[in-house]
């Protein structure tokens, strides 16, 4: 059982996540239709337990995730790659395989309080993450390995330095994508 309580967006990212065999407490904020009765119940469970928000690899997601990590900004954070999350035309955690959901979930990180300043938008341009016909794939297959998704060149640099990745971390995810190519 996850100590945490997952914060996901609906009723069938529930559904997905327990057929995955994963035993957790969840939370719906039904899209970005987030309720005081909502925000309170997440505001508890952060209180008590912590939470680990598990939202969509989209847009609507994304702002999901930034509206709670500003009233969280101790909560957990798990991403599903948007490869692993496409299936019948549709996009979220409710279409990932059950091995997605849970390598998302073994790959859970935190935003620090003190963010570092271990990586510049140097190294993005350095390794072709900036700038390069193929960054946006390259940040897309470099974020699935480091378990901090996909984001433009300066959301994924905030990421970065901001969910505590490690130089070692960095350049085995790098040789990883680099063997693969």
């Amino acid at each position: 059982m996850i100590k945490e309580v997952l914060v996901v967006e609906g009723r069938s990212d529930v559904a997905r996540i327990r057929a995955s065999h994963i035993e957790a407490d969840m939370i719906t904020t039904d899209g970005f239709n987030l309720k005081p009765h909502t925000l309170d119940q997440i505001r508890c469970a952060y209180e008590k337990r912590g939470i680990i928000i598990l939202t969509d690899p989209d847009r609507a997601g994304e702002q999901i995730r930034k509206y709670l990590t500003d009233r969280f900004p101790k909560a957990k954070h798990a991403f599903i790659p948007r490869k692993d999350a496409i299936a019948n035309n549709d996009l979220g955690v409710e279409q990932a395989s059950p091995e997605a959901i849970r390598l998302a979930l073994e790959k859970t990180r935190c935003a620090s309080y003190t963010p570092q300043t271990t990586f510049t938008m140097a190294d993005l341009t350095a390794h072709h993450l900036n700038g390069s016909a193929d960054a946006a794939q390259r940040r897309a297959d470099i974020g699935a390995i480091l378990g901090i998704g996909y984001g433009n060149a300066k959301q994924f640099l905030k990421r970065l330095n901001h969910y505590g990745v490690t130089r070692d971390e960095w350049n085995q995810a790098l040789a990883s994508v680099e063997s693969e190519e």
